[in-house]
């Protein structure tokens, strides 16, 4: 699984063999910024990573089983702004390399098996269409009838504009699924990535047992250009920011990526791994 610079929000130079960080602009070596997981070494900047990346830097070697991999949307709407939907959807499958902006499966995590999904923020905004809501409700699905914990890597802009209230409705079929998952009393532990806003935060991303953040994450509603601009008030510092809601608790923690995997097996160990291995895990 290869990751593109095209949605790493890190930029190569035209040799391909060094990357730019987007915040600080140093530049170094590709083979040193892949091995940090694509966070900055200079400034801890937190690249944007498709999804394919995430999976391969969460589960462990050759452990990821793709669920529904053949699940595609269509264009119900035929919709046409400055081009037609359908080519947008086919750019965007032959650069990410995925169906639509979701990828679902199971895995392992340092030895804990538990149903993945990850969004790819470089498919369309990672925006919620009709076969994001359909894969992701399946796999949550998928996961309550295997008994698995199920762990989602949310970096999403919401609604998908050009499906309409096709779009709005994953939001009600996201949160029934995650109903079956709790009824089954098996964790859902929510991780929220740059950026992470709109229908997804107002619906499933924010019902995490657990809910972990990236430093520095835009999470939210809607932007804080347009809050401002309804409200005619300074926002403060921070805003948005995941610091700045796990301060006020709307988040349990603030989790740098190069960290990210072994405190998922903690909490996978703590929540859903038998007894036995809870020691180890914590080791």
């Amino acid at each position: 699984m290869s990751v593109s610079t095209a949605y790493t929000g890190v930029q190569a130079n035209k040799e391909g063999s060094a990357f730019t960080c987007a915040a600080c602009k140093a530049t170094y070596p590709a083979a040193q910024v892949a091995g940090t997981l694509y966070v900055c070494p200079g400034c801890s900047h937190h690249a944007r990573v498709g999804a394919h990346e995430r999976i391969r830097q969460l589960a462990d070697k050759g452990s990821f089983q793709e669920w529904d991999a053949n699940l595609t949307g269509t264009d119900r709407l035929g919709f046409f702004d400055t081009r037609a939907y359908v080519d947008r959807l086919d750019e965007a499958r032959a650069r990410q390399q995925l169906p639509d902006a979701l990828l679902t499966g199971s895995g392992t995590i340092h030895g804990f098996a538990a149903g993945l999904a990850a969004f790819d923020f470089g498919f369309l905004g990672g925006s919620l269409s009709t076969a994001v809501g359909e894969r992701l409700a399946r796999a949550i699905e998928h996961s309550a009838e295997a008994q698995l914990p199920f762990v989602c890597v949310t970096s999403s802009g919401g609604a998908r504009m050009q499906e309409g209230v096709f779009s709005l409705m994953q939001m009600a079929k996201s949160v029934s699924a995650l109903h079956e998952l709790a009824e089954a009393h098996l964790p859902f532990i929510s991780i929220l990535v740059d950026p992470t806003m709109g229908g997804s935060i107002a619906s499933f991303a924010a019902l995490g047992d657990v809910i972990l953040a990236e430093p520095k994450a835009m999470i939210g509603f809607t932007g804080a250009r347009v809050i401002t601009q309804a409200t005619y008030e300074q926002l403060p510092a921070g805003f948005q920011t995941s610091e700045f809601h796990h301060a006020r608790g709307l988040i349990d923690r603030v989790v740098d990526r190069r960290d990210l995997k072994a405190v998922l097996a903690q909490l996978l160990a703590v929540l859903a791994g038998p007894a036995g291995e809870i020691d180890q895990a914590l080791a």
